[in-house]
């Protein structure tokens, strides 16, 4: 297991690497450039422009001078928000991305497999109705339409929650203002968990280890979170990899209508701004996420499962 888990961790090099240098290319050649906009620069100007930010240098140089840069752990300035480089936006944004996140998938899993469970066990029954209905919703409803939906009805109607702000912020709110984000932004990932959840657990409840320990005479409440809710939660577990990176970027829309300074927001304007170096350095950031994340599922896997070994 040790020497699996070297492997992995030397493993992730590379494949940083690889989507850095795609990435770097990628915006490098795409059409348009970040100082490209309605002004039109004058040829000396944009010389000087060029030079400064060494535009006018082979891309190949160009690509050498940023992976030093990187390696180094500076993602380099951003050409449109001149008085912060890289580092500073997402290393402001992140955090908020990542408690929102978080929050939203502890909810989702909460609820998801719990009533996943619930469902399985209560088969064809109210029990098992309502939380599919609502997985349903969840898969089909999306997450433009479910943020306002909830401000519509808890903020402007009933007045519990604000409709914006945030609490990690200054002057951003109490704890109220994490409650519709939070729910909004985990509602399709409970679907999916929920969903999950309730096939891989009808699938154990019939497989044979569980009727023979029927036929011993256990607890019903035994077989369920002693025995089967192991087997059952490996498709659980492979999904949240990528599922957390997921949630992160899937944030995007749940921090424009709620005016959540995250990093969806830099995500999002740095595409249209041709920012290239805040576009690399937020596919970056998100690339390591979904890496660590899949190496975790990984040894969480062995862990559920003594039949799975690494070599």
């Amino acid at each position: 297991m040790t020497k699996y888990i070297i492997k992995r961790l030397l493993g992730m090099i590379p494949t940083i690497l690889i989507i850095i240098t795609l990435s770097f290319f990628i915006v490098r050649i795409a059409p348009g450039g970040p100082f490209d906009g309605e002004r039109v620069l004058t040829e000396a100007v944009r010389r000087n422009i060029e030079a400064r930010y060494h535009f006018d240098e082979p891309l190949v140089k160009q690509y050498a001078r940023y992976m030093f840069d990187v390696l180094r752990g500076d993602l380099g300035p951003s050409y449109k928000y001149k008085d912060h480089d890289v580092n500073y936006l997402i290393g402001n944004s992140l955090p908020n991305s990542i408690v929102l996140g978080s929050m939203a998938m502890a909810v989702a899993l909460v609820f998801g497999i719990s009533l996943g469970i619930t469902a399985a066990v209560k088969q064809n029954t109210i029990l098992d109705y309502f939380p599919m209905c609502l997985a349903a919703l969840g898969l089909s409803v999306p997450l433009f339409v479910v943020a306002p939906l909830l401000q519509q009805i808890f903020s402007m109607q009933l007045h519990w929650f604000p409709t914006t702000g945030w609490f990690m912020t200054t002057g951003g709110g109490g704890w109220k203002t994490a409650v519709l984000p939070t729910i909004a932004l985990s509602f399709a990932y409970y679907a999916d968990i929920a969903r999950l959840t309730r096939s891989s657990m009808l699938e154990t409840l019939r497989s044979d280890y569980i009727r023979t320990a029927k036929a011993k005479g256990m607890k019903n409440s035994t077989i369920i979170f002693k025995h089967a809710m192991k087997g059952a939660m490996l498709p659980v577990v492979s999904y949240l990899g990528p599922a957390f990176a997921g949630i992160l970027t899937g944030s995007i829309v749940v921090e424009q209508v709620f005016t959540i300074p995250g990093l969806g927001k830099f995500f999002v304007q740095s595409s249209f701004n041709r920012d290239y170096t805040l576009i690399v350095g937020v596919v970056i950031v998100y690339s390591i996420i979904l890496v660590i994340m899949n190496f975790i599922v990984d040894i969480v896997y062995a862990q559920l499962d003594p039949r799975i070994t690494y070599k």
